[in-house]
Formats: structure tokens, C-alpha cells, sequence
């Protein structure tokens, strides 16, 4: 099997990105960039990396943060769990290593939402360890250059492909080899109308000699796409604002957000208010409504969320609602989800 990497490497030396986790061998900024870009693009986690990496310089500094100071600056970015696992993994290098990042392929596998690819794409570019990544950029490349029928969701895909991009790796510059071939995919082979007429593979590209491009890579299946029904009680009683931070292992853990009641389907503020989550918060107290906002669908990667946020003052407050109360001024200072974020710039007064 002839291997890719001499051609890549070249394409990569004209084509690839100059970004600022490329210009070092420091594997907590390495880390830190895989993390941010996982189900994030360049151009939106780059503010992002700066950002973390101007607050927190070095792995300690970030294990010594607080939960709610790391989700507060990864808001907006989605997918919060990868924040927790962060701070979860800076700790236990903080423990276990003394503050120095581990340097064997386990070590770093072993590490809080470190995944495959991410330990093989910190490993080879920081200590040059001859570590294959597979991403979904890797995948589509691999998938049309070898015409791979494979599904790349199943075990035995995964697997497939995982041998098959062992096999191109360059064992010399594992590094710069994985960057190569993961900017091949995201700026050359694309997944719609990647650009085949100055591609310098063309001629080795399997699956364009089939026709098969555009069905490559292929998928088993994704999952059904559910739909959830918020309804978010805006509370506040003078200069304070009921306040309830997640729990759970439901989406958005450990952010806050405003008491929510959730129902099978669409409800009025007037149905609501015969539940007895919205009696134990306002009891009989004269509260009155200032607005209901319906939020624009919030799209998730397996839900769809319908939001409608009740804005209500009460002159008084029930136990319930006394023990969630904050202080209004503090809200900015909250990590919330993206779209209590959107409401709050918008209506926030």
C-alpha cells in the first residue's frame, strides 16, 4: 500500500493553517486546543484558546480554578461536559503528577475526556509518539481515498480505519503528519464539493474513480432527534433573582439557569401555575407577570429544546423560593446556558 504522508506533507507545507497551538510543544496548550475544538470550529474556538490560555498560562493555574470560574469562560462554546472533564483532568495532573502533563500514550488516555484521538493528536505533537488520529476529517479522507464501505459508527469501522490510518502515519514527524491530514480534510476534502480538480491525490482517490465521493464516508445511523418543552420561571423579588445550578447527568450540569418546569408539550403560563413546582415559588403571593418569551428553537446534537421564559416579580418570597434566591447583581458572573444567555442580553433590564 503506497502511503499518502510524503504528499500531504508537502500540500501542508503550502496549505496548512498557522495557528498558535501549532507553534508549540507544550502539551497542556496542545490539550487545551484539542479539547476546545472538539464539535467546535477554528475560527470560534480560537477566541476561546486565547482566552483560557491567557487566564490560566499553565496546567496549575487551571487546576486551582473553580468549576463555575471554568464554565463561566467556556460559556457559549456548548457540549459543557468537555469543561468539566478540563478542570477534572488539570486536577488530576495537579495530584498525580505533580503538575506535570504525563508523557506516555496511557498516561494521557487515562486522563478525564481524554478520548483516542485527542491522546493520540497531544502525544504525537508534543512529544512525537507515532500516534494516528482519526477525526472526522481523517475518516472522510481515509474513507475516499481507499473507498471504504466500511461504517465509520460501528466497531469493526472503528477499528478498520483506526489500522488504516496507523498504516499512512509518517513514524517521523507523527505530528506534523496528523495537523496535515486533518487540514487536508477540513479545508481540501470537504464533506460538499471538496475541491477533486487540483487535488493532489486525485489520481490515487479510490472513491473518484468509483463515483462514490459523495457517499463516502458512510454513516450506520444517527439517533432520533427528541423534543423537550422548558418553561423557565424569571423570578425576582426586588434586587434579587431566583437561581437553581443543574444537577444530574442531564444536559447543561452544573450551569444555572432559572427554576424550570418541563412538560411533554407546549403549556400557557396559566397551566403552569396549577403545578405545584410554580405554587411552591409563588405560593399566593401577588406576583405579576411582566412577559413571556417564546425563545427560537434551541438546537441540540439529540434534542431540540422549546423554551418559553415567564418574566415575574413577586413583592415577597416563599420558603421554596427564598432558599434559590441571589443577588441579582451576580447573575453576570454565573456560566448559564447559551440560551438563557441569548434571553438575558436581549430582555435583561
Amino acid at each position: 500500500m503506497r502511503r499518502i504522508a510524503p504528499i500531504l506533507l508537502e500540500w501542508y507545507a503550502r496549505e496548512g493553517r498557522d495557528l498558535p497551538w501549532r507553534r508549540t510543544r507544550d502539551p497542556y496548550r496542545i490539550w487545551l486546543s484539542e479539547v476546545i475544538l472538539q464539535q467546535t470550529r477554528v475560527a470560534q474556538g480560537m477566541d476561546y484558546y486565547l482566552r483560557f490560555t491567557q487566564r490560566w498560562p499553565e496546567i496549575g493555574a487551571l487546576a486551582a480554578a473553580t468549576e463555575d470560574e471554568v464554565l463561566k469562560l467556556w460559556q457559549g462554546l456548548g457540549y459543557y461536559s468537555r469543561a468539566r472533564n478540563l478542570h477534572a483532568a488539570a486536577r488530576t495532573v495537579a495530584e498525580r503528577y505533580g503538575g506535570e502533563f504525563p508523557k506516555t500514550y496511557a498516561e494521557v488516555r487515562a486522563l478525564p475526556g481524554v478520548g483516542d484521538y485527542t491522546a493520540a493528536a497531544i502525544c504525537s505533537a508534543a512529544y512525537g509518539l507515532p500516534c494516528a488520529v482519526l477525526d472526522g476529517n481523517v475518516y472522510r479522507v481515509l474513507s475516499r481515498l481507499f473507498d471504504v464501505e466500511l461504517p465509520i459508527d460501528t466497531t469493526a469501522g472503528r477499528k478498520a480505519f483506526a489500522e488504516l490510518a496507523q498504516t499512512q502515519l509518517d513514524p517521523a514527524q507523527p505530528g506534523r503528519y496528523n495537523q496535515a491530514i486533518m487540514d487536508f480534510g477540513a479545508l481540501q476534502c470537504t464533506p460538499s464539493q471538496p475541491r477533486c480538480d487540483d487535488c493532489p491525490l486525485a489520481e490515487r482517490c479510490m472513491a473518484r474513480a468509483a463515483g462514490t465521493t459523495a457517499e463516502r464516508p458512510v454513516k450506520q445511523g444517527r439517533p432520533k432527534v427528541s423534543d423537550r418543552w422548558f418553561n423557565y420561571l424569571h423570578i425576582t423579588c426586588g434586587q434579587r433573582t431566583l437561581l437553581v445550578r443543574r444537577e444530574g447527568r442531564d444536559i447543561w450540569q452544573g450551569l444555572y439557569e432559572f427554576p424550570l418546569i418541563e412538560t411533554e408539550r407546549a403549556a400557557d403560563l396559566l397551566e403552569l401555575t396549577a403545578l405545584p413546582r410554580f405554587r411552591e415559588l409563588l405560593g399566593e403571593e401577588e406576583w405579576r407577570l411582566i412577559r413571556s418569551v417564546e425563545m427560537p428553537r434551541h438546537q441540540l446534537s439529540h434534542r431540540t429544546i422549546h423554551a418559553t421564559i415567564h418574566r415575574i416579580e413577586t413583592p415577597r418570597l416563599t420558603p421554596a423560593a427564598e432558599a434559590l434566591a441571589a443577588e441579582t447583581a451576580t447573575l453576570a458572573d454565573r456560566a448559564v446556558p447559551r440560551l438563557l444567555e441569548r434571553y438575558l442580553i436581549k430582555y435583561q433590564r
